[in-house]
């Protein structure tokens, strides 16, 4: 019921989760585990994988054939899943169409956010790239058919930002949502 209304009230879908942090394991060291030597090895199997991949870009194509098959892409994509990661390590999933500009996406997050008086900016990475063209729409962007995108503040270092970027980031009504599905 609260899904229901917070798509109501905000015009799409909303999902709130935490993403686990790294987390050591009970011996206080992350778990890693070794690959054997033998994983690194190049096998006829990864030859005939890399050879297949070479003979289906094989064929020259018309910049007029190019622009048919991208738009044959886009008309099968029908929604794009953008996750937004905030610094306390909570999720804000969001599902926008393909063809909605990026300012819908910072429109959303200004409502959602719990401060939105202060200024933010929105960066994907690697390497961290700050999104500034918001006239893009989410196919040019490369958000197709999902992305991760991430929230700072914009300010500058000093008593404001460390207590701006201490959190909470979410609104309350958007964080009762977390884990509901």
């Amino acid at each position: 019921a609260k899904l229901a209304a917070a798509k109501e009230k905000f015009g799409r879908e909303i999902r709130v989760f935490e993403t686990a942090s790294l987390l050591p394991t009970q011996d206080g060291v992350p778990n890693t585990a070794e690959e054997p030597d033998d994983f690194y090895d190049f096998t006829a199997e990864d030859y005939y994988r890399l050879m297949a991949s070479k003979k289906e870009d094989k064929h020259l194509k018309t910049r007029k054939i190019r622009e048919a098959e991208e738009a044959a892409r886009r008309s099968r994509i029908t929604k794009a899943v953008v996750r937004i990661r905030f610094p306390d390590n909570h999720t804000l999933e969001l599902t926008f169409h393909p063809s909605e500009t990026l300012q819908s996406l910072v429109d959303l997050i200004s409502k959602l956010i719990a401060r939105p008086d202060l200024p933010f900016y929105l960066y994907t990475t690697p390497p961290k790239k700050q999104i500034k063209d918001v006239t893009q729409d989410f196919f040019s962007a490369g958000f197709i058919p999902g992305a991760i995108v991430y929230f700072s503040y914009d300010l500058p270092k000093g008593e404001d930002a460390a207590a701006a970027n201490s959190g909470p980031f979410l609104q309350e009504e958007i964080m009762s949502l977390k884990g509901l599905e």
